[in-house]
């Protein structure tokens, strides 16, 4: 039996198999929907139709890698369980008081999201530890018991314990974790000082209690599905995608659910970064249109955007400070409400908008014919002619043109006194706007050229966007990859089984010697490293050192990669650091040191991208939309995979799950190693 590797992607409307076979480099994609009440269901339905064409898939199987949305889902629709938050006397309001920061000084009436830990359910006990660690007041023991009595009496399911000084000295809430194990209450406890072990008590409660307020329902999740692989005989490994780029086990994943937020898009972004490697490209805009939302990640000279100032729930989408911090390592990127199944409708003001609420996998769009009857993105889709209801195929769905039309009509062509196409142009029209001034923010914020970048697009409705919104942004070239609709999935099989920690040791540089700090990462490595190696036994293991630095005085660290632990080389890591972030440094400011950081990394060599032979198709046409002549027009309907090298618009490019749109005046090229490159044309 072949090494085999499973990549699967929980999404909001359909659930993503690729199947990798490591000796013959083969890729097999399935789709099937997404059973939002149940998404183990769907997920254990794609492996059972998978393994009916393939029997003993199981058995053959060395590793099951799963990326899900459950975590984020969670936070934005305020699903999780019923949480409370145990903290110091005086320190009850922190949730809330957050930084005491406005994100937008003009605006008298801005508002915050609401804690996801309500102010009756935050409690305060004695006790205190110094900023050392050293116990300034005891705790008591009694007064913990009957706080935690009480909470479980109210119905709470999980407790965030997030006690000041926790990251110098855990022992007062980890003696908080005692008492709880002693109640035998059926209670889930998360310490911050296991979550983020780190300085900021704002940042560690927030994460926290993000943590302890999602913990419950992962943990249900995870448990079901490990459940039912069991019943199926599957006893391989069953890792998770963290937001930050790697792997864990799903019993790692299961205590910190909170290092899941971004499972499910970093596969894609990691995928991406791959491709562009190959391509000898150093900027790509990762570009993923699925059923429920976009997302964009800027990747430049092959590194990850790695970030530890995430915000998540963000009452305004573009402003940071609005959301609420999530401070574990987590790839940086812009997500947004316009997927295929995002909501098209008209506000009281009589302006067209589309989602943020979708449609999702239930009931779907109008046109699944599976009870949905709100115009969707999909819906406009196949009435200007993208989407062909005999090749669609995804989980044995088949479109429904007229209720398309009938919910598009109604929704927006009715009260915006439009013909059903003309509303459904303009319904496309939005979203692409609204995903191209999205992506143009994103990469402005983050000091990028966006002209210089290419658009990688995947997922179910990247590529037929791409063309429209790369003319928008003035991108110059566009490259779609085989199996693009599963794109996440396939990122999933790149990632390695890596894992960070930190701990927060805030003294000046001078006072450090290098021994103090080799012992340090020492300690922190032996962390990691028993993480990573239960989800790679026997691997080898590389290790990335980090410092989180300021000058003595300032409020604020950058991070700073270590070759070098000896506190000479330390310093000039930061003065190099410093001097590239703001174009000088100090020789008169002592440095000092706040946080350490390290990632460990087990090797482990993924799917590459390699050659695929072309292969004859039969040469068709229909009926599809073009904006530069304004008018339905034929369109060729050409296989991904055919043998044609190069492909000019108007034109649709036809693959398992996705269809590329070429417009009037797009040409694409056909790589022989999995993309085709197009150049999208301008939009005049």
């Amino acid at each position: 039996m072949s090494l085999l590797r499973l990549g699967c992607d929980v999404g909001g409307s359909f659930t993503d198999f690729i199947l990798y076979d490591g000796d013959t480099g083969a890729v097999t994609m399935r789709k099937v929907p997404t059973t939002p009440r149940a998404p183990e269901r769907g997920v254990l339905e794609g492996i059972a139709a998978l393994e009916a064409e393939r029997p003993g898939l199981l058995d053959g199987l060395e590793a099951l890698i799963h990326g899900t949305t459950l975590v984020i889902n969670a936070i934005i629709e305020r699903k999780g369980a019923p949480t409370a938050l145990i903290t110091n006397e005086g320190f009850r309001d922190v949730l809330e008081t957050r930084r005491e920061i406005r994100y937008d000084i003009y605006d008298i009436r801005q508002v915050f999201p609401a804690p996801l830990v309500p102010r009756h359910l935050r409690r305060e006990i004695a006790g205190r530890l110094r900023q050392d660690g050293a116990e300034h007041a005891p705790l008591d023991p009694a007064e913990i018991r009957r706080v935690l009595s009480e909470l479980a009496a109210e119905g709470v399911r999980s407790v965030a314990v997030c006690l000041l000084h926790s990251y110098a000295n855990p022992a007062h809430e980890q003696a908080v974790a005692a008492e709880a194990r002693a109640l035998g209450l059926d209670m889930e406890v998360s310490l911050s000082s296991d979550v983020l072990p780190e300085i900021q008590e704002y940042e560690r409660f927030s994460t926290t209690a993000i943590n302890a307020y999602v913990r419950p329902p992962v943990d249900r999740y995870l448990g079901r599905l490990e459940e039912g692989l069991a019943e199926r005989a599957y006893r391989r490994a069953f890792l998770l995608m963290q937001s930050s780029g790697g792997v864990i086990t799903a019993r790692t994943a299961r205590a910190a659910p909170v290092r899941l937020a971004e499972s499910g898009p970093v596969g894609g972004v990691l995928a991406a970064r791959a491709l562009a490697a190959e391509a000898g490209l150093d900027s790509v805009l990762a570009f993923d249109m699925g059923g429920t939302t976009a997302k964009t990640c800027l990747i430049e000279g092959g590194e990850l955007p790695v970030t530890r100032a995430y915000e998540v729930d963000r009452v305004h989408r573009f402003k940071r400070g609005s959301g609420t911090p999530l401070a574990v390592p987590t790839v940086d990127l812009i997500e947004i409400g316009a997927g295929g199944g995002s909501v098209a409708g008209v506000s009281a003001l009589g302006f067209l908008t589309i989602g943020p609420e979708s449609a999702a996998a239930d009931p779907g769009p109008a046109c699944y014919g599976r009870g949905g009857t709100r115009a969707t993105v999909t819906d406009a889709n196949l009435l200007l002619g993208y989407l062909d209801p005999a090749e669609f195929g995804a989980g044995g769905i088949r479109l429904d043109a007229e209720a398309a039309r009938a919910a598009i009509l109604r929704d927006v062509g009715e009260p915006l006194g439009l013909t059903a196409t003309e509303a459904a142009v303009a319904i496309l029209g939005v979203v692409n706007e609204n995903m191209a001034r999205a992506a143009r923010m994103y990469v402005a914020e983050r000091g990028g050229d966006i002209a210089r970048a290419a658009l990688v697009a995947f997922g179910g409705g990247g590529p037929l966007h791409a063309v429209e919104v790369a003319r928008r942004l003035h991108v110059p070239k566009v490259l779609v990859p085989a199996a693009a609709g599963a794109f996440s999935a396939l990122g999933f099989l790149m990632a390695p089984p890596t894992f960070e920690v930190s701990r927060s040791r805030p003294a000046r540089l001078a006072a450090l010697d290098a021994e103090t700090l080799a012992r340090e990462f020492a300690e922190l490595a032996a962390e990691a490293d028993a993480v990573v190696s239960l989800a790679a036994p026997g691997a080898a293991l590389s290790h990335r050192l980090y410092a989180e630095m300021r000058y003595v005085g300032q409020g604020h660290q950058l991070r700073v990669r270590l070759e070098d632990t000896a506190p000479a080389a330390v310093s000039r890591a930061f003065a190099a650091a410093y001097r590239a972030a703001y174009g000088y440094a100090y020789d008169d400011l002592e440095p000092e040191l706040v946080t350490l950081r390290l990632v460990s990394e087990a090797a482990r060599p993924g799917p590459r991208f390699a050659a695929r032979p072309a292969r004859a198709a039969p040469a068709r046409e229909r009926l599809a939309w073009d904006s530069a002549s304004g008018g339905f027009v034929p369109h060729r309907v050409v296989d991904f995979d055919g043998p044609e090298a190069e492909v000019a618009g108007p034109a649709l490019l036809v693959q398992d799950g996705a269809t590329v749109h070429l417009g009037t005046g797009a040409t694409a090229r056909r790589n022989p190693r999995g993309w085709v490159e197009i150049d999208p044309g301008s939009m005049e």
